[in-house]
């Protein structure tokens, strides 16, 4: 068998070895592929798993319509808290209550002060001075956290601070 190589001229033993070599390349060039071939069949299976063949194309467009129904729900909330945030900026969730004695001849802390304001600081503060003649309730408008119109007592500015800080103490 050997001595079929030493009868050959040495270029066709050169072609017969590159011939040789380039067949080895395309097989493991085939090899490659099929490996490949073999890992992207595996991936399509997981993909298209549970499913029939369908389109893949039809599969993307049912996805994007979803999405886009998706975005205009998300739209939709955010609109809606928005409102409610402006309505919760509008309704009264700052409060606090000061109690007092205006005079020393009364005795007991029978006076008071309510602030009651909203997220913009803005509402109003109820007083109520108690006598021995009687007793006299006052309001008073509040924006921004100031007096509009009518000046604050100083038990009225303490229940006003109060409330926009969130603390309340009675004096």
């Amino acid at each position: 068998m050997f001595g079929f190589f030493q009868e050959l001229s040495p270029a066709a033993l050169y072609t017969l070895i590159g011939l040789f070599a380039g067949e080895m390349l395309i097989l493991a060039g085939l090899v490659t592929v099929w490996v490949r071939q073999r890992r992207t069949a595996k991936k399509l299976q997981v993909f298209f798993s549970g499913k029939e063949a369908r389109d893949l194309e039809k599969v993307l467009l049912e996805q994007l319509e979803e999405t886009k129904t998706l975005d205009q729900e998300i739209q939709e909330l955010f609109e809606i808290s928005n409102r409610l945030r402006e309505l919760g900026m509008k309704s009264v969730h700052k409060t606090s209550v000061l109690r007092f004695n205006p005079f020393k001849e009364v005795g007991g802390n029978q006076s008071f002060s309510v602030a009651l304001l909203d997220g913009r600081n803005c509402g109003l503060v109820i007083s109520s001075l108690h006598t021995r003649e009687g007793t006299r309730v006052y309001a008073k408008p509040v924006v921004n956290g100031n007096a509009d119109g009518f000046p604050f007592t100083e038990e009225e500015k303490t229940a006003i601070s109060q409330a926009i800080s969130g603390k309340s103490t009675t004096v």
